[in-house]
This record gives structure tokens, sequence and C-alpha cells, in this order.
């Protein structure tokens, strides 16, 4: 049975709003953050991105955050300008370029981590554990839900 019906849809209840909202507030939120290391929201989810390896590669990193490739080649100039990350070309094939973090680059990432942790727990203090880890498995849900969708239309 359909949860949402043509006549009760509004913002308020619509998780692809709600989502992109809560997305929005949360950067606002963050990029003070950011700017006290001198990178903006989009340089550190780059730079987590590239220290948990799922942007190994300037695509592998577009197609994690959700970013345009022509956008992400000029942010991942950016941050080997800052001498953040190094591009190194693989023996296997010269066309595939690896992306690494330098030991600034993770001393920065790791420091605006420790800093992202703490406005998440102040953001959620009174919220229950519980809460909290169930928000957390029903967005993984959601999420695989979504990538299966990804291939196949709604309609």
């Amino acid at each position: 049975m359909p949860f949402y019906a043509d006549s009760e849809f509004a913002p308020d209840i619509s998780i692809g709003y709600l989502i992109r909202r809560a997305h929005q507030l949360g950067g606002v939120a963050m990029e003070p953050v950011f700017a006290v290391e001198g990178l903006t929201g989009i340089q550190w989810s780059a730079l987590v991105s590239i220290f948990f390896e799922r942007g190994v590669t300037a695509a592998d990193l577009a197609r994690d955050l959700g970013h345009d490739k022509g956008a992400m080649t000029r942010l991942v100039d950016t941050l080997e300008e800052r001498g953040w990350i190094t591009r190194q070309r693989t023996p296997e094939d010269r066309r595939c370029v690896k992306l690494a973090l330098t030991g600034e680059g993770e001393a920065v990432a790791l420091r605006c981590k420790r800093h992202v942790v703490a406005c998440w727990n102040t953001w959620l203090a009174d919220w229950s554990e519980a809460e909290v880890r169930m928000m957390i498995s029903l967005l993984q849900k959601l999420r695989g839900t979504l990538a299966v969708a990804a291939g196949a239309p709604c309609v």
C-alpha cells in the first residue's frame, strides 16, 4: 500500500525535501568549522572521501560526492595546490591517476573531523541513542533502496 497520496503530499512530509533541507542547514552550520582550517565543506568532504578510500580517483570522488566531473577536476587541482593531496599515475594504466592525502591533508581532515563529531554530538544531544541508531539505519536502508532505483524509473 502506498504511503503518499497526491492530495496530502507537501514539503513537510516529503522525505526528499526534508533530507535536502537538513543537508543544507547542516552545511551552513558547519561552514565556520571548515573556515577555521581554510577550506570549504566540499573540500573537506573530498579529503574525507580520499581518507576513507571512497574516492581514489577524481571520477570516484565525483561519484561519491555527487559532484560534476569538471568541477571535481578543479576541486582536485585546488586540493593539490594547497598541498593536501597528491596525484600519481598507476604503473598498470598511465591513464589512471590515483589520489592520496599528504600528511598535511590528513591532518586537516582529521582536525575537521573532530569538530564535525562535536557538532553532531551537540545537535543530537536531546536524541536518545536508540533514535540516532534508528535514523542511521533508516537512512542506510533508504540509500540502498535509492541506489537500486537509480537504474530504474519510478513510472
